[in-house]
């Protein structure tokens, strides 16, 4: 592989102006496919085969008008209650918005807590209505008995006339049996009244101090395929009241802006990057390279995910996961060809054989290193969840661009800045070293290559790797204990996916999820919505009963504060029933009564006849939580079995690999307890925005782990990589830890600081699910480069020696050579390439 690498940078130097006009025509194609095919990005992460999935989907069939998408409204009035004339306002803004192609309804939340009002008062009213009724039938039958007696006496004593005197009162009976069975027809309608009124106990659409109004808007679609544009529309109608002095909040499922991909905190993250490149490489031209690199990657990447989504459903943070790992491994694997391919010039190396080299011998470090990160990825199809494949394979496709820019397109820039890649300064002091070495050389009588060995060994002597290594037992114990007090929390891990309570602070989504809490109650944000079969043939009577009967034993779950009946199809088999949890949508206790709530399907089907399925939001954010950790053991033990596999054919070797991957699932856990720690317990809330600490991102573990196991085997090839080498020229097993170590060590810290700094700029995002995911890559790629990579894994290795390079005859004889380290090679020629004084001119 380094034979081919090597050749492969040599044309990309040769042919680099073909190189570059073919990567321009990619670049400008794939921008012109993503702006002419680009669809809607949303945040839909339903999973086929759920429960909430399988009832919505029979809801769209037999009740599509309500399986459309819906969202909150808060209207506050502020400091006193509405004024007639806000009430106009927000009712004249709800009559348009009605008339919007999109919109199924908008009801006027001042008519419908009236209805609701008028109705507890004329309940009231009918009551009493029907008390005094049944008095005066009791009386009138007391009465026609009284003149019964009379009659019959009369009658026994042979009075006259008597026949027709019977006759009237026998119709008159008549009669009052006739108001006597309306009256009674009358108390079953206000016993159904007072059975409605007890289902809608504590539910309003105004709050009781008269401040705050809610209202649903309901979209004849799924709320994730409104265009932009009507949300657009939507909220400028809403916004109209607000000339009456009325504050218009929208909830999150309105508000959801995907639009904005880099704001300015990511921009700071990659200033950070450059910051680190110029001090690293010390020229301009340098620096910009690997940015140059990342950015043509990235875009290639994220057009042409842009692209597909006109034709697949993809989730917004497909973009942004796939945006992160461009820039970040974009930047890192141009670094690593650039820095070997300065140091081999600054040594005397031609310009051509220095470019093909860094390519033969970084390159595969960087090919493989991509390769780990692309198999992580690609993996998180294999547990079957759509959002979640299209999540992975956005950003193994932007990964790979990423290595082959780096692969073909930097060796033919590299071709171009000449020897403008190293500073004037770096010339000087390159000149001074050689010429004492050459001077050491020629009084010792060595080798220049032997003076070159002898010198990495004494450095590598120094720093760092060398403090490591001297006191291995001690930094690993300190260092595995505190990564496993910092993974302690992690025990108490809980997923869920983001509700408006996670929203900025001062974010409409955030502000309408807090009114609607005080105002009316947590659960109000999280409605579960039950749909019933109902049996065929039920009157309309014996229908409402029987939802009434499902309400009230809905009501009586655990967790439930309210629960009544919706919406009923028109052949009557199909209702609808809003359940109102006692807390918001992502709270444990909301997870607990969903599931109580389908355990307790079976009894209320036994004892009803009406079969109970939940759908909405609440619910089917529910499942996809648990379907998605659920499937982390199965993700896990793919992505490491696939990854053991690549490792043991790039260092021949049983330990490191196991190593590797245990030192990775330390890093992971300790990542996984400061997650919990600050976005689930709010520890340092105030510095990284978390004022409403939450459960985790639901899908947040699965991605991390794929991305940060990716990752570490990047810093695990190149270090290691170097210690392999080293080993492989004929140093023992400890001096070849410190002088592998002490060649990597300063291009992985930049390296691992730059990715630091690009993940950390996501953790401001203006997407709320995207700062944990950029927190947590950030925070993983700093514990994995600089505590298990650069602290653990030195230390165990020098513990080991040579036991650490151990692999059986047998199996070493049937595996591939992929030959990382370029030893096969062909020995670089004799330095021919200008002295640092010409390259100095000939950059002027």
């Amino acid at each position: 592989m380094a034979s081919l690498l090597y050749h492969l940078g040599r044309l990309a130097y040769r042919r680099r102006w073909l190189v570059l006009a073919l990567w321009t025509a990619v670049v400008l194609g794939t921008g012109g496919a993503a702006v002419a095919f680009h669809g809607t990005m949303s945040n839909n992460f339903s999973i086929p085969g759920t429960e909430s999935q399988r009832v919505l989907d029979q809801l769209e069939e037999e009740l599509p008008e309500a399986a459309g998408g819906s969202g909150a409204v808060v209207f506050d009035a502020g400091s006193g209650s509405f004024t007639p004339a806000q009430e106009q306002a927000i009712a004249d803004a709800l009559a348009r918005l009605s008339d919007v192609p999109e919109i199924q309804s908008a009801a006027n939340p001042f008519e419908l807590q009236n209805q609701i009002d008028d109705g507890a008062v004329q309940l009231a009213e009918g009551k009493a209505q029907l008390e005094a009724a049944k008095a005066q039938i009791t009386e009138g039958r007391q009465q026609l008995d009284a003149q019964q007696a009379q009659l019959d006496a009369a009658a026994a004593a042979g009075a006259p006339g008597i026949d027709q005197a019977l006759a009237q009162l026998g119709a008159a009976r008549e009669e009052l049996e006739a108001g006597a069975s309306e009256i009674a027809a009358n108390e079953e309608s206000l016993a159904l009244g007072q059975r409605a009124l007890d289902a809608s106990a504590g539910t309003r659409t105004v709050s009781e101090d008269g401040t705050t109004a809610v209202t649903q808007v309901q979209f004849t679609e799924s709320i994730y395929e409104v265009a932009p544009e009507v949300r657009e529309e939507v909220k400028d109608i809403l916004s109209e009241p607000s000339a009456s002095g009325v504050e218009v909040y929208l909830s999150q499922s309105i508000t959801q802006d995907v639009s904005e991909v880099i704001g300015a905190a990511e921009i700071i993250g990659i200033g950070v990057a450059a910051l680190v490149l110029i001090v690293m490489l010390g020229t301009l031209v340098a620096a910009g390279l690997p940015l140059l690199m990342a950015v043509i990657g990235v875009a290639v990447g994220v057009g042409g995910t842009f692209a597909l989504s006109g034709v697949i459903e993809m989730a917004s943070v497909s973009v942004f996961l796939a945006l992160m790992l461009g820039l970040a491994v974009g930047i890192d694997y141009s670094l690593f060809i650039v820095n070997r391919h300065r140091t081999q010039l600054l040594r005397g190396m031609g310009m051509e054989e220095s470019v093909a080299r860094a390519t033969g011998t970084s390159g595969n470090s960087v090919l493989f290193a991509g390769l780990t990160v692309v198999i992580a990825l690609a993996a998180l199809s294999v547990p079957g969840l759509p959002f979640l494949t299209i999540m992975g394979l956005a950003g193994a496709g932007t990964v790979a661009l990423a290595v082959l820019v780096a692969l073909t397109l930097t060796p033919a820039m590299l071709g171009f800045i000449g020897t403008r890649i190293v500073s004037k300064r770096a010339w000087g002091k390159a000149r001074a070293v050689n010429a004492a070495a050459a001077e050491k050389a020629a009084l010792g009588g060595m080798s220049a290559a032997a003076v070159e060995e002898a010198a990495d060994q004494e450095h590598s002597r120094h720093g760092w790797g060398a403090f490591v290594t001297r006191h291995p037992i001690i930094v690993l114990s300190v260092t595995v204990l505190a990564l496993a007090i910092t993974a302690l929390p992690a025990a108490q891990l809980r997923v869920a996916l983001p509700d408006g309570g996670s929203e900025p602070v001062n974010s409409d989504a955030y502000k309408a999820y807090t009114a609607l809490g005080e105002s009316f109650g947590e659960g109000v944000n999280g409605p579960i919505i039950a749909v019933g079969e109902l049996p065929a043939g039920l009157s309309d009577t014996e229908s409402q009963e029987l939802q009434y009967d499902v309400a009230d034993r809905l009501r009586e779950v655990n967790n439930v504060t309210a629960a009544l009946p919706a919406l009923v199809s028109e052949d009557g088999r199909t209702a609808i029933f809003q359940v109102i949890p006692a807390e918001g949508p992502a709270s444990a206790s909301t997870e607990q009564a969903v599931a109580d709530l389908r355990s307790a399907a079976t009894d209320i089907e036994t004892d009803t006849g009406v079969s109970i399925g939940l759908t909405g939001q609440t619910a089917a954010n529910i499942d996809v939580s648990e379907k998605l950790f659920n499937a982390l053991p199965l993700y896990l033990g793919v992505v490491i079995g696939l990854s053991l596999v690549l490792l043991l054919l790039v260092f021949r070797s049983i330990l490191v690999p196991l190593l590797a991957t245990g030192g990775f699932l330390l890093s992971m856990a300790a990542t996984f307890g400061a997650i919990v720690a600050i976005y689930q317990w709010g520890w340092l809330g105030e510095i990284f925005g978390v004022h409403n600490p939450a459960a985790v991102l639901s899908f947040l573990p699965i991605i991390l782990i794929g991305v940060l196991f990716g990752l570490a085997m990047d810093y695990q090839v190149f270090l290691v990589s170097g210690m392999r080498e080293s080993h492989i020229h004929g140093e023992d097993a400890r001096s070849a830890v410190r002088t592998g170590f002490s060649h990597g060590a300063r291009v992985v810290t930049a390296a691992a600081i730059i990715m630091t700094a690009v993940f950390a700029g996501f953790i401001f995002s203006g997407l709320t699910m995207v700062r944990p995911i950029g927190f947590s890559l950030s925070f993983g790629v700093l514990v994995d480069a600089f505590l298990i990579r650069m602290t653990i894994i030195p230390a165990a290795m020098h513990l080991l020696a040579e036991k650490a390079w151990w692999i059986p005859r047998w199996l070493d004889r049937i595996l591939p050579d992929v030959d990382v380290e370029g030893a096969k090679l062909p020995a670089p020629p004799t330095p021919t390439g200008p002295s640092a004084p010409d390259l100095v001119s000939a950059r002027s």
